[in-house]
């Protein structure tokens, strides 16, 4: 029996410290980045500004770890019993051997929550009565002036206005420039609505964006949108995202269109289909106007011939200078009629291309690149300002790091046992262990003597 146990090949002992920094190490470099989703819970944030909280599902947790460099631009603060989908990697804490989680991004889980969100907005609005179809009010057929509010830079305005260029453009514009993503676009849409509102400048309002997420949309579906809507005097359409998105907005507004495109052609006759209209229109009164006359005509030797029937000739020759007088009379009348006519169709034809509105869309053009560059110059000196404030902080960060003083020749000493820091001699007894950090590894002593 003994025989076979020193037969036995010779097993590897691990330290515990050396299993702890394998089995890191081994977590670290095989999963890589992963996408884990699950409840907060024991959240806590020290003086540090680290998060450290518990992520658990009905089953298990996993303790988790976000470090003040990732967490200080969240837009959303963590709390217990929040829903969350974290970004980040599989590590273990080697001092305590416990598995976790470091969190590199933290967001509130998915689209699903948006949706019960959505639902349960659109509830509440229902039953106040906003989708109510007593309250639409009708779409004019001609406006002549159209107001937009939307993102200024977006693709939608150019969309649109290539539309109404193309259809009306005897109307005129009036943009309401707001964001139309992020929390600063639900405040500043209301406004918008509100301003529009105000004015009374416009004879249709627009409410258009682009497609994109549920999340993207989501300013459409805040009740102060939908309630600056419904309080809107003037008719509202709403053309947010593509045909397979509808929001809050959409159920409020007057009209829906499905597109930015759509709402632009919904408001907006057809002007060449307008032009081809009175065309004909004037054709057949062209037509009309020789046919009357003819009759007219008729009418008159028919008369001539009852006169000369009758007696005393006299009578009957007054009765045809009287007649000769009329139509003469109806001749000239006639092309004056005909004369006032084609000049007024001369004056509504010139009136309507004189309202094109090139000109303003091009000076507003010329204004939205002035503004563009501005921006950028703008973007650009914040930029520079940043850098200079993060150069600053890593001069400081780097005068105050112990490792410019490991890197001096000194060395942090610690308990081997326990690893608190060594800050005096007496701490520690003869021939116990210590661990002194240099700068580059770590040596393992043993105390012979103690001196103060």
């Amino acid at each position: 029996m003994n025989d076979l146990f020193s037969a036995a090949p010779k097993k590897l002992v691990f330290s515990v410290t050396q299993l702890n920094r394998e089995v890191r190490e081994l977590l670290e470099c095989n999963y890589g980045t992963i996408l884990l989703e699950g409840e907060i819970s024991n959240f806590s944030r020290p003086a540090s500004g680290h998060f450290y909280f518990s992520l658990k599902d009905a089953r298990a947790q996993i303790r988790c770890a976000m470090f003040k460099g990732n967490n200080r631009y969240l837009r959303v603060q963590p709390k217990n019993g929040m829903q969350v989908q974290l970004r980040g990697r599989l590590s273990l804490y080697e001092a305590r051997g416990e598995f976790q989680f470091i969190a590199e991004h933290l967001e509130e889980a998915g689209e699903g929550q948006l949706q019960r969100q959505f639902e349960k907005t659109k509830q509440q609005l229902q039953e106040k009565g906003l989708f109510a179809d007593k309250h639409k009010k009708p779409i004019p057929g001609f406006p002549t002036r159209i107001g937009i509010v939307t993102s200024p830079t977006g693709a939608a305005i150019h969309d649109v206005i290539s539309v109404l260029k193309r259809r009306f453009p005897g109307a005129s514009v009036i943009i309401y420039p707001t964001p139309v993503q992020g929390d600063a676009a639900i405040s500043e849409i209301s406004r918008m609505i509100r301003l529009a509102a105000k004015r009374k400048e416009c004879d249709v309002l627009l409410l258009i964006r682009g497609g994109g997420s549920l999340e993207d949309l989501w300013a459409f579906n805040e009740v102060s949108v939908a309630e600056a809507i419904y309080a809107c005097p003037l008719p509202v359409v709403s053309g947010v995202g593509h045909e397979i998105d509808f929001t809050i907005a959409d159920m409020v507004a007057d009209k829906r269109a499905p597109t930015p495109s759509a709402a632009a052609e919904l408001v907006s006759p057809d002007a060449e289909m307008l032009l081809q209209r009175v065309e004909t229109l004037t054709r057949r009164l062209l037509r009309v106007i020789p046919d009357q006359f003819e009759q007219i005509n008729n009418r008159t030797r028919v008369l001539e011939a009852r006169l000369k029937t009758q007696h005393p000739e006299r009578k009957l020759v007054q009765q045809a200078q009287i007649c000769d007088e009329l139509e003469m009379r109806l001749q000239r009348g006639l092309k004056r009629l005909m004369a006032m006519k084609n000049n007024q169709f001369e004056q509504n034809r010139q009136r309507l291309f004189r309202s094109q509105p090139g000109d303003k869309i091009e000076r507003m053009q010329s204004q939205l690149e002035k503004n563009a560059q501005q921006l950028q110059y703008l973007q650009k000196k914040k930029l520079d300002n940043l850098q200079s404030c993060l150069q600053v902080l890593v001069r400081g960060l780097d005068n105050v790091s112990p490792l410019s003083t490991l890197q001096r020749g000194y060395a942090v000493v610690t308990e081997y046992s326990s690893g608190h820091v060594v800050r005096d001699a007496l701490a520690v007894k003869e021939g116990e262990k210590v661990v002194a950090q240099l700068a580059k590894g770590q040596l393992v002593c043993t105390v012979d003597s103690r001196e103060d």
